[in-house]
């Protein structure tokens, strides 16, 4: 019998996750999907990327909105090492809000766009500002909609490269998820993958594993009562710590509270947070100086909480005690940029399971529309005073 995530499809069904399961089930084989396609249109991502990362001064700003702008925290940090240039992560929602502060110096730019829908009114405001702001902006926009606006607006655009994901990355579950790790993958693989050509299919097969073996255990963590949540990581992990927050509190429609921080970070002040109702999990760095950060804040909650109470999401068998350990097989020598792929699916599993525990429906846990999957709402002010480049 055909099972999603070692269950049946009725389940999830009835629960109201029908796509959400899917889709957090579908990404191992998305992402090999997604080097395939890299691959075959190598050539022409080279002629678009190539000149632009031989400007000594050229500035890559990260962008997108909520779970998108999220991909680019995780990024920055790695790409600016594998390219040498300057690499920022700065939403979309700042870029509309403050364009003269983050676009003040007019240097050559490579936008790069994440945006699942290219709906979302920040997203597309976002290029038309940059192009008004600087003299010399390029764009390379990641979507997962062929359909969308700001595919539109660059798709042929001389100064433009747009990269759609696989149909199915198109997420029709409320959070994103398939369409999160695809993006993350593809401008990992364009911009800076210098890990081997089998990246790709060590982190699926890796995922795979995960998800036939700690769903489970995943989901009877899931069935405890806990009402707070932290997630914890250090360089581009922490990105992925807020983004494991962020899906957690959409898919619990708010009812749980959730905090991200780094593991240093945590100790002045959030960790004020902590109660006997609160769950942690701790993203651990392949790196090996970072990690022992990391492990000395799983060992400082676990002597102070509840057991069970704090998780470790690691890639190091070592780090396997028995004590509330998730572990990512095979992958324990790559970069956190990419170890985050695997890693943030134990995040979307939790935040999947949790919401079905709690009553909630999670391919759409806002059935009155409080909030939506693109966002609704916003009006776009015109920017006075600076004519398009």
């Amino acid at each position: 019998m055909t099972t999603i995530l070692g269950q049946p499809p009725i389940d999830f069904d009835a629960a109201g996750a029908r796509w959400t399961a899917r889709e957090i089930a579908q990404q191992p084989a998305l992402w090999r999907e997604v080097a395939r396609t890299v691959a075959s249109v190598g050539a022409e991502t080279d002629a678009f990327l190539r000149p632009l990362l031989d400007i000594s001064d050229l500035r890559i700003v990260l962008t997108g909105a909520g779970t998108s702008a999220f991909a680019g925290e995780v990024l920055a940090p790695y790409l600016a090492r594998a390219t040498g240039r300057r690499v920022e992560a700065i939403a979309t929602t700042d870029l509309v809000s403050n364009p003269r502060l983050n676009f003040a110096e007019n240097v050559p730019t490579l936008l790069v766009s994440f945006a699942r829908s290219g709906d979302s009114p920040e997203s597309v405001a976002a290029t038309r500002l940059a192009d008004q702001c600087l003299t010399r902006c390029h764009h390379l926009v990641l979507t997962c909609n062929s359909g969308g606006e700001l595919y539109r607006d660059h798709s042929g655009a001389p100064r433009s490269l747009v990269r759609v994901m696989p149909t199915a990355a198109n997420d029709r579950s409320f959070a994103m998820t398939s369409s999160y790790t695809c993006m993350l993958l593809t401008a990992l693989l364009v911009l800076g993958a210098d890990q081997g050509d089998d990246l790709a299919e060590r982190l699926a097969t890796s995922a795979e594993r995960l998800l036939a073996t700690s769903a489970a255990e995943i989901r009877a963590v899931a069935h405890r009562p806990y009402r707070r949540i932290v997630y914890l990581g250090s360089g581009p992990l922490k990105g992925i710590a807020r983004e494991s927050a962020l899906k957690m509190l959409e898919l619990s429609a708010g009812t749980i509270a959730t905090w991200y921080d780094s593991p240093l970070g945590f100790r002045h002040g959030p960790k004020s947070v902590l109660d006997d109702t609160t769950l942690v999990l701790v993203f651990i760095s392949t790196d090996p100086y970072t990690r022992k950060y990391d492990l000395d804040i799983v060992a400082e909650l676990r002597a102070t909480l509840a057991p069970g109470a704090v998780v470790a999401v690691t890639a190091h068998p070592d780090d396997h005690d028995g004590n509330n350990t998730w572990t990512i097989d095979g992958v324990q020598d790559v970069d956190d940029a990419a170890i985050s792929l695997p890693f943030v699916l134990c995040a979307q599993l939790l935040a999947l399971y949790m919401s079905i525990a709690l009553g909630h429906t999670p391919d759409n846990p806002f059935p009155a529309g409080e909030v939506n999957r693109v966002v609704q709402g916003v009006t776009i002010h015109p920017l006075e005073g600076l004519a398009q480049q």
